[in-house]
């Protein structure tokens, strides 16, 4: 099985610029194949291409279209996207909308990869090995939750993601 990853951009990518004095989202795959190297079940595995490289409150529907190119031109089934997490969502139900012959598992990282390895490689592994386990849809793999697009929100008021409390189940943890 060969997988795509789609990188984004996102804080899961941010780097910290010293110049600027800011974090900002390089035009680099590093964070990607960082964790990638360290996966041996899967760094043969996959190809990474990466568009976009914007926070994702930067993000318009020009974007999303960019990324529906990116997945419907893709020659495999099984595709990860690497986004931000303020719109995860909406990128999320973007291509919900759009593709249906695919599995796609959207993640990202509250914490950028550079300050911070755990969550975004913790993320990315999850998301990698959910690919064997579920059915063509979109879903979104966060903090532990592997769930639907349509069934897991970003709680900004706490920083997390939660599950909507409408009885779904987290395929990670039933």
């Amino acid at each position: 099985m060969e997988i795509l990853v789609i990188n984004t951009g996102g804080t899961f990518n941010k780097v910290y610029d010293s110049i600027k004095g800011e974090l900002v989202v390089p035009e680099s795959n590093e964070a990607v194949e960082e964790i990638l190297k360290k996966l041996p079940a899967f760094y043969n595995r996959v190809a990474i291409k990466g568009i976009i490289y914007k926070d994702s409150l930067d993000m318009n529907d020009i974007d999303r279209e960019t990324l529906y190119h990116s997945i419907n031109e893709a020659k495999t089934e099984y595709i990860v996207v690497v986004h931000g997490t303020d719109t995860m969502d909406i990128s999320a139900k973007y291509i919900a909308d759009r593709v249906k012959n695919r599995k796609i598992v959207f993640t990202g990282a509250m914490v950028p990869f550079s300050i911070d390895k755990l969550e975004a490689t913790a993320n990315l592994s999850s998301s990698l090995v959910a690919l064997d386990f579920i059915q063509k849809g979109v879903y979104i793999s966060m903090q532990g939750y592997l769930l639907p697009y349509d069934k897991i929100y970003k709680d900004k008021s706490k920083g997390i993601f939660q599950r909507l409390d409408d009885g779904s189940t987290n395929i990670f943890n039933p």
